[in-house]
């Protein structure tokens, strides 16, 4: 047989989900593990699904999306952040975030094209470059600055096969919110050498001690800046699978036109649930992301009490103590934690070498679990 698409088979499986299989097979497993809120998407946007279903909205929508759904989402931007885009022209509507990621590289990258990636970071940025033909190219970013990208250190790894910088925040692992002036020293960087942006803010409203910059409406980035956005996170509704994008007219119609052969559009239904998200359900989230804030300080607290340095998360739903007190590095930390104590949190090395040192714990889980959590993993480090 001739052989497979080499970059699909180099790239490794996701660290992620192999620590998911492993903790599947114990009994009494606390997972600190999952991506995804453990709220059910708030009643009144199950019920505007439930309407649809009841009157028959289950057949395609337009390639681009609900024009409803369009002019929401661009009208929340700028009252957010002050983000214009135009709905007609510059916004779709994507089968989630990672579509949309996938969508704005394929458009944006010819074979070879380098993207200039901050790490630790989301596990998916790099295998969606990979996949899109471009080349991934890490740069570091430090616990000691809070995980803030260093718009010199980006600057330092351009070469003349740059073509774009990816980002996310509020970023997954470590929950960091980069700060405004970050941002515009990135733009900067994009400004001098002709670079695009793209953004990922999947976790705009999952923002507690500061103010979420959107990228888009920095001075001098709209013209190159891809923002990303959907509603898996802030209303709970991972499995609605909406997300959009919002760019430039020329590189929103060219990821229309990819959607449109390989996706067509995101589920009639839930676009219309999104739409309930957006003109009703704001109180739903603040109570939501109240309730993380609460977990978040009482977590990361407890993470410090039992001898684990833990950096601020800013935004998310993650802490990213560092382990290097244990002795131990991040993939035997969390095999030994989950066989020992049956806590199942992820290696940091998995978002990058600078993650090696570190272990994600997400708090979108219940108080008490995570109370019982801190117990364990107390244990847990006083037997070592």
């Amino acid at each position: 047989m001739k052989p497979l698409n080499d970059t699909i088979r180099a790239t490794p499986p996701s660290g992620i989900r192999r620590f998911f299989d492993i903790a599947a097979e114990l009994e009494d497993v606390i997972s600190l593990g999952v991506g995804e809120p453990d709220f059910v998407t708030p009643w009144r946007i199950r019920e505007a699904g439930i309407y649809a279903l009841e009157h028959g909205y289950t057949t395609y929508t337009s390639n681009a999306g609900l024009p409803e759904l369009r002019q929401l989402i661009c009208a929340d931007l700028q009252k957010r952040y002050s983000a214009s885009y135009a709905w007609d022209s510059e916004c779709l509507i994507t089968t989630g975030v990672s579509e949309g990621l996938d969508l704005a590289l394929r458009v944006v990258l010819n074979p070879g094209d380098e993207v200039i990636v901050p790490e630790p970071c989301y596990v998916a940025y790099e295998p969606c470059v990979a996949f899109a033909g471009g080349t991934p190219v890490r740069v570091p970013t430090r616990a000691e600055d809070g995980f803030a990208v260093d718009p010199a250190v980006v600057a330092a790894a351009v070469t003349p096969r740059t073509k774009a910088i990816l980002i996310g925040s509020p970023a997954n692992p470590t929950g960091a919110v980069q700060p405004r002036s970050a941002l515009e020293g990135l733009v900067r960087v994009a400004q001098q050498h002709d670079l695009y942006l793209l953004s990922d803010e999947i976790y705009d409203r999952l923002t507690y001690d500061g103010v979420h910059t959107s990228l888009g409406a920095v001075p001098g980035a709209r013209e190159r800046t891809v923002v990303l956005g959907g509603f898996s996170k802030a209303q709970a509704m991972t499995g609605w699978r909406v997300g959009w994008i919002c760019a430039p007219q020329a590189i929103a119609e060219l990821c229309v036109r990819v959607h449109q052969y390989t996706m067509l559009c995101a589920p009639h239904v839930s676009q219309l649930a999104a739409v309930e998200a957006l003109k009703e359900a704001d109180g739903d989230v603040e109570e939501m992301v109240a309730d993380y804030d609460r977990r978040r300080r009482v977590f990361v607290k407890g993470l410090r009490e039992i001898g684990l340095d833990c950096p601020e998360p800013g935004g998310a739903f993650y802490a990213f103590p560092s382990i290097r007190s244990s002795g131990l590095d991040s993939e035997t930390f969390a095999e030994r934690l989950l066989k020992a104590e049956s806590v199942a949190v992820v290696p940091g090395n998995v978002f990058g070498p600078s993650g090696e040192g570190h272990v994600r714990c997400s708090y979108a889980t219940a108080l008490p679990l995570l109370e019982e959590a801190l117990v364990r993993m107390g244990r847990f480090l006083r037997s070592l």
